[in-house]
């Protein structure tokens, strides 16, 4: 290989926090209070505590995984470390076609509220033009480097939090929430699990671009473990919020933009739009910025064609993996809407899970040296809890799960073919 196959470390631990922030506060955070509260009622607070009880145990092993790796991949690393490049291929396929459907997903949504302010929105041809604009945006943004990306992306950040801050604020003191402490009948809480779980999905973001992360094996588990502990609890407060204000829902319109309306009038309706459009995008940006990393990742292990890791000379960015992740979101925001999409991103993500799950221990006992006795049993839990949300797929999800593994087999024999060389220019 030449001598011009890495990218420059440029991401310190705050720019390393906004990546898993902004997986997990996407498009959900506006979905989700109000089908949380539908489905569950006064006891929807308690289903995100729930939900940050079963991501626990995977936060802590991946945040045990990253502080021995400090190159592209998460996953890809981990699950080839402990059981070879195919098995670390398809821990990072799956993940990497995850984070393509959550973004086509979340796009989704950003439309639905944009169409707030855009009635014109709601035209089913104009609302596919805008959902396929949205994600080509992010996609060039990202290709001008990853400086100026993580950059944006704190703006975006503020400016997507700072009104769901306000409504929180001004919902909780004005307003008294009801809280249930009895649990609902279980096949209530059991039909909104992979929702709840999914609110959490993509802490793992941070692992995917630590090769361009200062001091990766200290900043990036304690981004991880800081933001998975920050966001559960801003989820609680905004589902509080919600259930404060109580807002009467009209046909077509967003929930938390309809408790802003209750607090500020018109106003409030219009700021919360903004927001969520704000949110998906950073959502968006975020995505685009770490999933590429995945495929420029394999591609440098030889799990894919080479071409997936040039090197754009200009932005020193993996150019052909941002295009190539672009173009594959538009294609997949074509298809279902945000349930759909997000249950299945959700199936795909599983696999990753399990992977990274089982590997801890296995590098671990490979190692033989003395571990923290609470490693094994974490890990045994985290397995535990993927294969359990996984139960709860549709057959649905599981076929195109299979397709998934299927197109990224092929690519991956496809590559194994090749000699690995360096692709930058």
């Amino acid at each position: 290989m030449s001598d011009k196959t890495t990218l420059p470390r440029t991401v310190g631990f705050w720019g390393a926090s906004l990546f898993p922030v902004n997986g997990m506060i996407g498009g959900g955070i506006f979905a989700l209070p109000a089908t949380l509260v539908l489905a569950v009622g006064d006891f929807a607070p308690w289903m995100m505590v729930c939900g940050l009880i079963i991501i626990l145990p995977l936060a802590f092993v991946f945040s045990a995984l990253a502080a021995r790796f400090d190159h592209h991949g998460g996953p890809i690393l981990y699950a080839g470390s402990a059981f070879g490049s195919f098995f670390g291929f398809q821990a990072g396929w799956a993940r990497y076609a995850s984070g393509v459907v959550a973004i086509a997903a979340n796009t989704h949504v950003a439309i639905a509220y944009l169409a707030v302010l855009f009635p014109v929105l709601d035209d089913p041809v104009l609302r596919t033009g805008a959902v396929v604009a949205f994600i080509a945006f992010t996609t060039l943004v990202n290709l001008v480097g990853m400086r100026l990306s993580v950059g944006l992306l704190g703006v975006m950040t503020v400016v997507k939090i700072l009104p769901l801050v306000g409504l929180v604020v001004f919902g909780l003191t004005t307003r008294d929430p009801t809280i249930a402490l009895a649990l609902p009948e279980f096949s209530q809480v059991e039909s909104v699990v992979l929702l709840t779980f999914y609110a959490f999905m993509a802490f793992e973001n941070g692992t995917f671009a630590a090769g361009e992360v200062r001091d990766a094996k200290r900043a990036v588990p304690r981004a991880l473990m800081m933001t998975v502990g920050m966001v559960a609890a801003f989820y609680v407060l905004v589902i509080l919020a919600y259930l404060a204000v109580s807002p009467v829902v009209t046909e077509g319109e967003s929930a938390l933009a309809a408790a802003a309306g209750e607090l500020f009038g018109q106003a409030g309706i219009i700021v919360l739009a903004i927001a969520a459009a704000f949110s998906i995008a950073a959502n968006s940006l975020g995505g685009g910025i770490v999933t590429p990393r995945m495929t420029f990742g394999m591609a440098e292990q030889g799990m894919l064609p080479r071409i997936f890791a040039h090197i754009s000379t200009r932005f020193q960015t993996p150019d052909v993996s941002i295009l190539f992740y672009g173009g594959t979101a538009i294609v997949f925001s074509l298809w279902g809407g945000f349930a759909v999409l997000a249950a299945a991103s959700t199936l795909s993500r599983l696999v990753m899970y399990f992977l990274s799950a089982a590997a801890l221990p296995v590098l671990e006992h490979r190692e033989d040296k003395k571990v923290p006795v609470w490693h094994l049993p974490v890990a045994l839990l985290a397995a535990t809890s993927t294969i359990w949300v996984a139960s709860h797929a549709s057959p649905r999800s599981f076929m195109m799960l299979g397709l998934i593994l299927l197109v990224g087999s092929g690519l991956y024999f496809l590559a194994r073919r090749q000699p690995i060389e360096s692709a930058s220019e």
